[in-house]
């Protein structure tokens, strides 16, 4: 994986269930992971190995959807020799959902 994100990072991450009440326009995204047409969007963490955010697979929109992605297994992806990223922290800060395009022309 290009960029891990560091564990200090990490631990600022609400935990699994934190935000569950928080309406999704407002829920904080506070990671990217990206590898050519697909975005992991991540608004909560388990502490170990587990996110819950918006993943949009292969820039499909229409099937994009909430759900549970495994960090190891993020770190195992690559393409052809090309491994997922993490957006750095000077290039995406913390953002609520009603600020990220992608992801609130497919909850709206």
């Amino acid at each position: 994986m290009w960029n891990e994100p560091s564990k200090e990072r990490l631990a600022r991450i609400p935990r699994l269930y934190e935000t569950e009440s928080t309406p999704v326009k407002d829920k904080i995204i506070h990671l990217h992971f990206f590898i050519g047409g697909c975005d992991w969007y991540v608004t909560e963490y388990d502490g170990d190995d587990l996110f819950f955010g918006y993943a949009i697979l292969n820039g499909d929109i229409q099937n994009a959807e909430w759900g549970y992605v495994s960090f190891q297994e993020m770190k195992e992806i690559s393409v052809h020799g090309i491994e997922i990223d993490c957006e750095l922290e000077e290039y995406w800060q913390p953002t609520p959902v009603s600020q990220v395009p992608l992801v609130m022309a497919s909850v709206e």
